[in-house]
């Protein structure tokens, strides 16, 4: 299957500048998502809505819609007006962190459920078939946070489920600042998770006839009461994070995202799977990032590109690199799509660093050039773990000798079968040196230059994405087979540019 691009749009744009239609339309865009029911307001009426959805098809695309359930603790919306409410309405309650704190959005009370049940049922009669539940559908104020709601009412509810004591809450309350990856705190995710996944099921059976789907947030798991399983067989928004050129143009904001990305994966087949290519604020990542963004979902074998900037477009400026990068990828990825990553590089998130954890991967390692592989639990190759996994893991062991262990410095104590090495281009480039050394018939970027190469032996493909904003020559090379010769070829590559090859 070809891949399809989406865009999410106000329905204030697609009244005041009905052109936008034709001109991502034209530009390879074939479905549109209207901003729906706002965590409690209607500030678009239904009506509005529904016009607006009207509009779409007039344009010749598919019209579907995208609700925010719970709300943010900012501004998620960037609306360049006053008007449009940054909080849930007043009768809605406030979330407790752990610390006693409080912040609007991101937990559940009463009649926060009840409220998106009626406005998915509104919007069904009104003629809608897609919904997603934005990314303030999570229990966690923001990403690496371990969430759910520590108010006077959930401690109720989690003591006696659990049947636990005054004292117990104490001690969680302790796991939670230190993150311990304790019976009690997993006890407490599981709980969170418990509450958000019977949310979901609510809604769904509130507007049958929706095909409704989650947005995962970046790298978002059960600390964000999101438990990853629950939702196998629904359409799923990989989670991304990096929405500027601050934090998107460094490598190490490329592959945080395309690890995000991968990880989600393990839980969404491809055709249910839609990437999450936002700027925010809109106008904040320049038209060659967000361009570049698109070669993600190639990677990842996400079939759905999303693109959206809140409920501001993106400048008018960005559609030409928009509709070159869509043309591109509708090119690339059907070279790769269905195929199977594999690589001595093994990417792994655990369920530490899912429960737990800051939400700080050791991802730099995609960016060396060598062939990576997504993996359940650690394998034979080179295994990039985080904090978490890292503290975890060293309590476990005897591990394969060909399992090596690869942990940032700090991160743990050093244990037998890790190896500590910064997360850093020079010292990563040092390891891929040794890692090359005992490759056989797989290729690798030979310059020590930050570039992806992802293998697919099956076809035997390669897709090599620049990762520099600049040109780069690159030498693609493979190690000679038992009887066989090497190979190698050069290949130019503008900047962010991604191109597959085809090996012997």
């Amino acid at each position: 299957m070809n891949p399809r691009f989406h865009l999410c749009l106000s329905p204030d744009t697609i009244e005041s500048d009905p052109g936008l239609l034709r001109l991502a339309a034209q530009s390879g865009v074939s479905d549109i998502w209207v901003a729906g029911f706002l965590y409690g307001h209607w500030y678009y009426s239904v009506e509005r809505i529904q016009s607006a959805a009207r509009s779409v098809q007039a344009a010749g695309l598919a019209a579907h819609v995208v609700n925010l359930p719970l709300g943010h603790p900012g501004d998620s919306l960037g609306a360049g007006t006053e008007a449009v409410p940054l909080g849930p309405p007043a009768h809605w309650r406030m979330g407790v962190n752990f610390d006693g704190t409080e912040h609007s959005g991101t937990s559940l009370h009463a009649p926060a459920v009840a409220e998106n049940c009626r406005a998915l049922a509104d919007l069904q009669a009104a003629g809608l078939d897609r919904a997603f539940l934005d990314d303030d559908f999570r229990l966690a104020p923001a990403p690496g946070i371990i969430g759910g709601c520590f108010c006077a009412d959930h401690r109720r509810r989690f003591l006696e489920q659990q049947g636990l004591q005054p004292a117990d809450w104490l001690q969680l309350l302790e796991d939670v600042s230190r993150r311990a990856f304790s019976p009690l705190l997993r006890a407490w995710v599981d709980f969170t998770c418990d509450e958000l996944s019977a949310a979901f099921r609510q809604q769904r059976a509130a507007a049958p006839a929706l095909d409704l789907g989650i947005m995962a947030m970046y790298l978002g798991a059960e600390k964000a009461g999101i438990r990853l399983d629950d939702y196998r067989e629904v359409p799923m928004r990989v989670g991304e994070y990096m929405f500027d050129d601050a934090i998107f143009g460094p490598p190490k904001g490329k592959t945080d995202e395309l690890f995000s990305a991968l990880f989600h994966r393990r839980f969404c087949g491809p055709e249910r799977s839609y990437s999450e290519s936002t700027a925010f604020p809109a106008d904040q990542l320049s038209a060659a990032n967000l361009a570049a963004k698109l070669v993600i979902p190639i990677l990842a074998d996400v079939r759905s590109t999303l693109l959206m900037s809140g409920l501001s477009p993106f400048p008018r400026g960005h559609w030409p690199a928009l509709a070159e990068a869509m043309r591109r990828s509708q090119s690339l990825h059907p070279l790769v799509a269905g195929r199977k990553a594999a690589g001595p590089l093994k990417h792994y998130w655990g369920k530490a660093s899912r429960y737990t954890g800051d939400d700080r991967p050791y991802s730099l390692f995609l960016a060396l050039g060598v062939p990576f592989e997504v993996v359940d639990e650690p394998q034979p190759g080179w295994n990039f773990l985080s904090q978490a996994d890292a503290l975890n893991l060293r309590a476990r062991g005897p591990f394969d000798p060909q399992t090596h262990l690869v942990y940032r410095p700090g991160d743990c104590a050093a244990f037998a079968a890790g190896t500590a090495v910064e997360e850093t281009l020079p010292a990563l480039f040092a390891l891929k040196r040794q890692v090359v050394a005992q490759l056989e018939d797989v290729p690798y970027v030979a310059e020590d230059v930050p570039a992806i190469c992802a293998w697919y032996p099956e076809v035997r493909r390669a897709l090599i994405w620049n990762l520099s904003e600049r040109a780069q020559t690159l030498t693609l090379r493979l190690n000679a087979r038992a009887g066989s010769p090497g190979w190698a070829q050069g290949l130019q590559l503008q900047s962010l540019d991604a191109q597959v090859l085809q090996l012997p």
